[in-house]
């Protein structure tokens, strides 16, 4: 129980609720483009854009090609997510077969028992058609 006044409706700020986490990680890929870290899986969170407006679970990426200038900002999904058809974000992506790629894949191979969910998600960065 929060003694009154405190916390996100009262106060607009949200405890932490693991002080090891600062909602922030940064990793590189090896020599075949992979990547992996250890997070805390987010929730949905409410969000005004409309009126009982919840964002679905995701994670942010922002992604640096070869150069600092080469930058995608994006977002992955978790599967099976009620709010999906909610969320205006999500939904901009006209397509069926491009949105799910936005969803990650979960991996029962990497799992780790009492300790960690694996969800696998692909992102390619290529050159576009205004690239040599």
């Amino acid at each position: 129980m929060r003694p009154a006044g405190t916390g996100t409706r009262s106060t607009g700020i949200r405890p932490p609720l693991d002080p090891n986490f600062s909602g922030a990680g940064r990793c590189l890929t090896d020599d075949e483009g992979r990547y992996s870290f250890t997070t805390i899986k987010p929730g949905a969170y409410p969000w005004r854009n409309h009126d009982n407006a919840w964002r679905p679970a995701h994670i942010h990426f922002s992604l640096f090609g070869r150069l600092f200038t080469e930058r995608l900002v994006t977002q992955m999904y978790f599967p099976g997510d009620p709010l999906f058809a909610y969320d205006p974000i999500f939904t901009a992506v006209r397509d069926a077969t491009a949105r799910e790629l936005l969803i990650a894949r979960f991996d029962p191979e990497r799992t780790e028992p009492e300790w960690a969910l694996a969800f696998e998600w692909d992102v390619v960065m290529r050159a576009t058609p205004f690239e040599p």
